[in-house]
């Protein structure tokens, strides 16, 4: 087992008081980091740091810490969840970089996700999103039936379930040249377009979808691929077309 090791590095950050000021790359130097910790237990050691100093904290995104929420997203070293592939930000280790690195850490870069505060973002376009059409009515009148008495294909279940992997954390927007949201919308289109219980309000939940996208002021994709390249969790640009053709049918009716 390799030994535990620690590195000193240099981190450059983003910091802006607010939407309405303007912000910079800050530079700040943090010794004795072990490259056992996540990305986010360095910030936190930063932060002890600048407590210690009489400083103000940097103010960053997290919830779960456990690759599920997506809340940890930071653009590091110009790439989305850092240097590594498959992951979120707070799975990204700091054995992913050599002692006396320098390091940029900057929030979200899109019009669609205004900044909040230093690295936080407001996602909140991807709620209403969602709200407009992300989810299926159910009946709870007593005379329900039961989701596994319909019969869903094998191939059907499977794509809706990777479709479903997608946490919202935003790294499709942040990595299109376009800040495009069409990788999320897709997502949260195919899994249910996919399943029976999703077919009765999928004419509407498309047109609506899509419609919250625009007004949000996501750019348009040109299929340059990025966003599923950079996917923590791989979502496949097929949903982009599934969507596309849903939408198409809908528009017809």
């Amino acid at each position: 087992m390799a030994s535990k090791k620690n590195i000193n590095i240099n981190l450059k950050i983003w910091r802006q008081k607010n939407g309405n000021v303007k912000g910079q790359l800050v530079d700040y130097k943090l010794d004795n980091v072990s490259t056992d910790s996540s990305f986010l237990e360095m910030l936190d050691q930063l932060n002890e740091q600048l407590v210690s100093q009489k400083q103000e904290p940097v103010a960053f995104d997290h919830d779960c810490r456990e690759g599920i929420c997506g809340s940890c997203s930071l653009f590091i070293n110009g790439r989305a969840h850092g240097p590594d592939t498959g992951i979120t930000t707070c799975q990204l280790h700091m054995r992913m970089f050599k002692d006396g690195d320098t390091i940029y850490v900057e929030p979200w870069r899109s019009r669609a996700f205004p900044i909040i505060k230093d690295l936080v973002v407001d996602r909140s376009a991807f709620d209403r999103i969602q709200q407009a059409g992300g989810f299926v009515s159910v009946n709870t009148s007593g005379r329900t039936i039961d989701a596994n008495t319909i019969p869903v294909p094998k191939e059907n279940a499977d794509k809706a379930f990777e479709a479903a992997a997608c946490i919202g954390c935003g790294a499709c927007v942040a990595t299109c040249k376009n800040g495009s949201a069409m990788l999320f919308v897709g997502a949260k289109v195919s899994q249910y377009a996919l399943l029976p219980q999703g077919k009765v309000e999928a004419t509407q939940r498309v047109m609506n979808m899509v419609r919250q996208m625009d007004e949000e002021g996501f750019g348009n994709c040109t299929n340059t691929g990025a966003c599923e390249i950079e996917c923590p969790k791989g979502i496949s640009l097929e949903n982009i077309a599934r969507m596309n053709r849903e939408y198409l049918k809908s528009s017809l009716k």
